[in-house]
């Protein structure tokens, strides 16, 4: 199995990170879109298990959405989602010519959710389904979109920030995938106390302290690339950590709940997408808003 993960990820890893230093915005948001579908057709494999059919295609339709109004955001010329300044004096066609409305009041993720509910309410009151599907229907729907896909379109927008938008995203990943290595041979190896017993009884405080410890380091590594105070790096990678390992163990609770093993089996040694992305579905947007609402305001 250890061979698998290994091989598994050093075909993945040179991948990602060449998209995510050396691609473009708009090409971080497909590849972040084709992530998201495959991880959200998995949650949708797990609703099955339970007897919950969603409303695949158009979940699917407004995760794509999602995505788009979070590249839109990242590259508007004018002050941008969340107050968020895009890239100014950016030479972007698709938005020059856009119409002015557009321009004045750009589309949000609130936008999306409510065209989301338009389609829920359309699918519920007219199709064939039998009305005892209606609510779990709804509630695995919403849950993909609001748990999976929205959570995830953060990396647009930290790969879209201006200057260092790449490095810090490449920072998280790289913060998470040492972490989780870390937690894995570190509990294997000396691992004794179970940290989540019921959800994942492989975990263990060893573990996931030698997890936070691996993520420190690598912020201090990335002070070569980044001009960030050394400070605010170790609090990212603290709190990136923390919630990445909460949304492992988040996942692993959805999988109990389906009684399966694992999401999918499309990643050799790791399972499913969603299991390999599990901790950046909360790491991501934790790191998001610690900069919006933590570092900015410092400076």
């Amino acid at each position: 199995m250890t061979w698998k993960r290994v091989a598994t990820a050093a075909v993945l890893i040179p991948c990602v990170v060449g998209l995510v230093l050396w691609g473009s915005t708009a090409l971080l948001a497909l590849g972040t879109a084709l992530v998201i579908l495959l991880a959200i057709f998995e949650f949708f494999a797990l609703g099955d298990a339970i007897g919950h059919r969603a409303y695949r295609f158009w979940t699917a339709t407004c995760a794509l959405l999602l995505v788009f109004v979070q590249w839109w955001a990242a590259n508007l010329p004018q002050l941008g989602y969340l107050g968020m300044p895009g890239r100014m004096g950016s030479s972007i066609p698709s938005i020059e010519r856009a119409p002015m409305f557009l321009l004045r009041s750009p589309p949000t993720s609130g936008d999306v959710f409510f065209l989301f509910l338009l389609g829920v309410t359309v699918l519920t009151l007219w199709t064939k389904r039998p009305m005892v599907e209606a609510l779990p229907a709804a509630g695995i729907s919403s849950s993909g979109l609001i748990l999976v896909a929205l959570p995830l379109t953060f990396a647009v927008r930290l790969h879209g920030l201006p200057q260092q938008g790449p490095a810090i995203l490449l920072f998280v990943l790289v913060g998470t995938w040492v972490g989780d290595s870390v937690a894995y041979f570190v509990g294997r190896a000396v691992g004794k106390h179970q940290l989540a017993p019921i959800l994942s009884p492989k975990k263990t405080w060893e573990g996931s302290i030698a997890s936070i410890l691996g993520a420190l380091l690598v912020a201090v590594v990335f002070t070569r690339w980044l001009s960030v105070p050394l400070p605010h790096l170790l609090a990212i990678a603290a709190v990136g950590n923390i919630a990445g390992q909460a949304g492992d163990l988040l996942e692993s609770a959805y999988k109990r709940s389906a009684g399966v093993k694992d999401s999918g089996a499309l990643l050799p040694g790791h399972g499913g997408v969603l299991d390999r992305i599990d901790a950046l579905i909360l790491a991501i947007p934790v790191v998001w808003y610690y900069w919006i609402w933590v570092y900015l305001p410092s400076r």
